[in-house]
């Protein structure tokens, strides 16, 4: 069967998703004791790993394994930063996992480029890769206590096209790969589609990108802003009991 967008299968991914962000936020405080906070970030570093390895297995025993299977998507490449921040906390790549991880993820948990639906490896792999990246930066985020500036926006934007060289290189090679989408659109439904044809869309994606980077920074320092309030109001409450 193929993977309908929206479908039972579609939603049950979603829920997934949800519950474990929600899960990461509620108990953030609880996963920064030391022992918990191991377990979870070695724990989430190897389950992308094994997310990434049993893929590339699947090639080699499928015979399907080929140049395209190289990890140069973006949320491959995600896959691979987010285990390598969360075992080492790298904070030289938070900006990059922050920003075009959560970013990338979430367009792809919304149009999944997907063909294999429910029970299908493929199926399984796509969805815990991306709830995985996903779930990776809200770790650094709540757990760890990230805080982007406009300069990590700044960063992610050189990131992003430093990441697209290899992969518009063996574009350009074979003639037959489409990383990071940067040689057509998805074949599958997705947010491209109302965009203009190629290349345009790339130029349009520059400014999207850009965009969709500083609303999130702003709405991580929105919410820092209220939370802020937040907590003077229930101090000063407390202090007025007091008296």
């Amino acid at each position: 069967m193929a993977f309908e967008m929206f479908s039972a299968a579609h939603y049950a991914a979603l829920a997934v998703f949800i519950a474990a962000s929600v899960f990461i936020v509620i108990f953030r405080k609880q996963i920064r004791k030391p022992k918990l906070n191991q377990t979870m970030r070695y724990g989430l570093a190897i389950l992308l790993l094994c997310s990434e390895i049993s893929l590339q297995l699947s090639y080699v025993i499928e015979h399907r394994w080929g140049i395209g299977s190289l990890p140069f998507q973006l949320c491959s490449l995600m896959v691979l930063i987010s285990a390598l921040v969360l075992m080492k906390k790298h904070e030289g790549f938070y900006d990059l996992l922050f920003f075009l991880g959560s970013m990338g993820a979430l367009q792809a948990l919304l149009t999944p480029n997907l063909d294999e639906a429910f029970p299908h490896f493929r199926y399984f792999h796509f969805f815990i890769a991306h709830i995985g990246i996903i779930g990776s930066s809200l770790f650094i985020m709540a757990v760890e206590r990230y805080r982007p500036t406009f300069r990590s926006v700044l960063r992610a934007m050189l990131w992003l096209h430093v990441l697209a060289i290899p992969a518009a290189i063996t574009n350009s090679i074979t003639g037959t790969t489409n990383f990071m989408f940067l040689a057509h659109k998805p074949g599958t439904a997705s947010l491209l589609d109302i965009l203009a044809p190629w290349p345009w869309y790339l130029l349009q994606l520059e400014v999207i990108a850009f965009v969709c980077f500083v609303l999130l920074y702003a709405a991580v320092k929105a919410l820092d802003y209220w939370r802020g309030r937040l907590d003077g109001r229930t101090q000063m409450n407390k202090t007025e009991e007091e008296k």
